[in-house]
């Protein structure tokens, strides 16, 4: 694991380079690729050492971050025409990487709650640097705080960990049982904040509106995993007492998802209707892991690989329109059809696996998520399927209103999509889609 850290932080250099761009990119999937052929067919902790290591939950995690970063890149070729504060863009990804890698990769919980934080600080630039509006500020703000307000207590409750049981390895939690409503209570706030959870979502649509088009990848791609993975990772301390309360959180986001996707039917923001969007699919996930069976743990798993490309896809998509028209409007992005034959294909690709069409990621863990939370409660059926049958919807309403009707008039001018766009959406979707003929990783 220390190889691909050091070939990251060697990458830094370069950020400052000039006409460094393509090459930081390139370097990105040359690490990709590296790191995806060292570790197959391993299912046990592999690449282990004191400090680091893999298994398989953070591998596929890790797989994710550098691919999005990359793609981030790749999607941001707006602020290389423009050359705007370029080196401290790239040099901000690499960081982020950093973050995210040492985050999924590390085996000490302290050590993990350090990165956990500090993948926010460059994200926090990315949207109050490179955004669009005034009120980035602000929606900076909410991220920055209500992360941090939530996670200040698992500092505590790891420390009170680590004076009861003097040792921090992840590995060794097996063994631990705490039963303290305080404790758990502080701990899993963290990360249901993170990921986010209804009740504590505000934070998530007002930074993916304000942010631009690589900070609304990485936030949708891979911010909100951090919360999911967190959850694993620290659930195993509190089984028994996760058993007397998971039923809260299990209502909560069922319920919340169900209003998250009859909000979504409200939004006028493109951006916005996908971010509200990835929160019902989060909902869906959170339950899955509180269910703390063998279906919801891969189920949730899956969802989170799947909604990490398809959400991503669907923020490039939504800019490479904003590139076009100045607005995210639905009003305004109409008949796009007219404009970008080709680009509705992607919108189509994009919007169904969405809404969980095969063969998308996204179907099978939403199925093992049905399955996984109808074991737990056959209740849960019927706001499962009114989550199912609305997510269907508000994808469906989000295509046709952008790719049909009469076009805006105040169009006057206008260019078509350029290769970097098309292999850009085809990155996201190939590897969506493709995945599910290799079930086997997951599902071990």
């Amino acid at each position: 694991m220390m190889k691909f850290l050091m070939m990251m932080i060697f990458l830094i250099p370069l950020c400052f380079l000039k006409n460094m761009f393509w090459m930081v990119q390139m370097v990105l999937f040359l690490l990709m690729f590296s790191f995806m052929i060292m570790n197959i067919g391993n299912f046990f902790f592999f690449n282990l050492s004191y400090i680091m290591g893999c298994d398989l939950t953070s591998y596929g995690l890790i797989l994710l971050s550098i691919w999005i970063c990359s793609l981030m890149i790749m999607a941001s070729e707006n602020l290389n025409k423009m050359d705007y504060y370029l080196n401290f863009f790239l040099f901000n990804i690499i960081f982020l990487l950093i973050m995210l890698f040492m985050t999924f990769s590390v085996l000490n919980m302290f050590m993990f709650y350090f990165f956990f934080e500090s993948s926010l600080i460059p994200t926090l630039m990315l949207i109050m640097g490179w955004g669009y509006q005034p009120e980035r500020i602000q929606a900076s703000m909410y991220l920055l705080f209500y992360t941090l307000f939530a996670s200040l207590p698992m500092l505590l409750g790891i420390f009170f960990f680590y004076y009861n049981h003097n040792f921090m390895m992840m590995y060794m939690m097996k063994m631990i049982n705490m039963n303290i409503f305080i404790l758990y209570l502080s701990m899993i706030m963290a990360f249901l904040v993170k990921m986010p959870m209804y009740f504590v979502h505000l934070w998530l649509p007002k930074a993916h509106v304000e942010a631009p088009v690589s900070g609304s990848m990485v936030l949708a791609g891979i911010m909100l995993k951090l919360g999911g993975y967190g959850l694993y990772r620290f659930l195993i301390i509190f089984q028994e007492i996760n058993l007397k309360f998971n039923f809260i959180w299990i209502i909560i986001s069922l319920i919340g998802g169900f209003y998250i996707s009859l909000n979504c039917f409200c939004q006028v923001d493109i951006k916005s209707l996908i971010a509200y969007s990835s929160v019902a699919h989060m909902s869906m996930v959170i339950s899955g892991i509180m269910t703390m069976n063998y279906w919801g743990y891969f189920g949730s798993y899956i969802m989170m690989l799947g909604h990490g490309l398809c959400s991503s896809g669907m923020f490039c998509l939504a800019n490479i329109n904003y590139e076009r028209l100045h607005s995210r409007s639905i009003f305004i992005n109409k008949g796009m059809m007219n404009f970008l034959p080709s680009m509705s294909l992607w919108w189509f690709l994009l919007s169904s696996s969405n809404m969980s069409a095969p063969p998308s990621l996204n179907l099978l863990g939403e199925i093992s998520l049905i399955n996984s939370l109808m074991s737990w409660s056959w209740l849960s059926m019927f706001l499962l399927m009114l989550i199912s049958f609305f997510s269907a919807g508000y994808s469906l309403y989000l295509y046709s209103f952008t790719q049909h009707g009469k076009y805006f008039t105040g169009v006057y001018s206008f260019y078509m999509g350029v290769s970097r766009e098309y292999l850009l959406l085809m990155l996201h979707w190939l590897p969506l889609n493709i995945f599910i003929l290799k079930l086997d990783y997951f599902l071990i």
